[in-house]
């Protein structure tokens, strides 16, 4: 047998990230509430952005300069201490390759991210799940599960898959606990769907002290995701270190311009904010209307709600009807939830045609 290339050890333990369904078994599309796309589409102003934007034969500003200001703006923040990526994926994994290497532990709770896994095995560092609380993070768990091998602490909050929240005395707590040689990143993907008193302080964390990084992302309530865009801040050492390994023109032209137009439309943002919080309540609420039939909302600060099958119907039985009904949803075997289903919130009409899919099941199954 000819030789061949030998992969690193670690890349065999990573199983390719799976993204959200959008087409049927036989191809058909279908309703993609699988991906916490937000439903109310793109700020209009976005949208005019991407038509006027440079010409995509010319480099874009490697730095995302005009849109680390607009960043900064909006958040009160030292456009010195933002750096864009893209997504806030890229990002995630570069602080897992500046801070963590072979023989080094990164550190999550159980039903997380699946990507910050995926970032400890890139570098060739060990993943380490601490146990949950009831599907969320616990504070004492993820502490007592710090070695002198940790190297990364990943947490997301609100936190993806299961919609939970810390408040921001447990975030200090956590962090107050943490060697300072422990890099804690703060994944704040859905953070612009809380109320603002729920605010977790994770962007004043990260401008005092040297060892926070906070990531952000336009994939979500800004409505970008096609155009991958994210952003981080932190003290200057971790920023530069996160430059020293992205790529040099990693945020396109179009993508700059689209997301600074976005975040100046803070009036979308808060429609987006009210819609989901509205038709969120409104899903839960209809899904504990079945809680005696097995049915479980969890409470979720994100725009989804994980829905857990404790009983009859089961949720590979849910998952399929949601499809023939036209729909597609999350179903996550991969990450421990097998009896559960991640339902992004959509329209109006979409929560109700859900609610009632999974009502009508629940009452053939008694």
């Amino acid at each position: 047998m000819a030789q061949q290339p030998a992969r690193k050890p670690w890349i065999e333990g990573i199983h390719a990230y799976v993204p959200g369904q959008s087409k049927d078994a036989a191809g058909r599309e279908l309703v993609k509430l699988s991906a916490n796309e937000n439903p109310l589409g793109t700020s209009p102003a976005a949208l005019a952005a991407l038509e006027s934007a440079s010409p995509p034969a010319r480099y874009p500003d490697p730095d995302s300069l005009a849109l680390r200001a607009a960043i900064g703006r909006v958040h009160g923040l030292d456009p010195a201490r933002i750096v864009c990526g893209t997504g806030s994926d890229e990002l995630l994994n570069l602080a897992a390759q500046g801070y963590a290497g072979p023989g080094d532990e990164v550190l999550f709770p159980r039903y997380s991210f699946a990507v910050y896994e995926i970032a400890a095995r890139r570098c060739g560092a060990v993943p380490v799940e601490a146990p949950d609380a009831d599907y969320g993070a616990d504070v004492d768990a993820l502490l007592a599960a710090v070695t002198p091998r940790t190297r990364v602490v990943f947490l997301a909050n609100p936190n993806n898959p299961t919609g939970s929240l810390l408040s921001a005395g447990e975030i200090a707590r956590l962090h107050a606990g943490l060697p300072g040689d422990v890099l804690f990143v703060l994944d704040q993907a859905y953070a612009e769907y809380l109320d603002p008193q729920d605010d977790d302080r994770g962007l004043e964390l990260a401008a005092r002290h040297a060892n926070v990084l906070v990531t952000r992302t336009f994939s979500k309530i800004y409505g970008l995701a096609g155009e991958r865009i994210g952003w981080a801040t932190g003290a200057p050492a971790i920023l530069d270190t996160l430059n020293r390994i992205r790529g040099p023109f990693n945020v396109t032209g179009r993508g700059q311009a689209a997301a600074l137009a976005a975040v100046e439309d803070q009036d979308f943002i808060e429609r987006s904010r009210r819609h989901n919080a509205a038709e969120r309540a409104r899903f839960i609420e209809a899904i504990g209307a079945l809680g005696n039939r097995g049915l479980r909302a969890l409470p979720s600060a994100g725009n989804f709600v994980l829905v857990l099958f404790e009983g009859a119907p089961s949720a590979v039985e849910a998952h399929e009807a949601i499809a023939r009904a036209g729909y597609a949803v999350r179903h996550l075997p991969g990450q421990g939830l097998g009896h559960g289903l991640r339902i992004t919130i959509g329209t109006r009409a979409q929560m109700d045609a859900i609610a009632g899919v999974l009502r009508d099941l629940a009452d053939k199954a008694r």
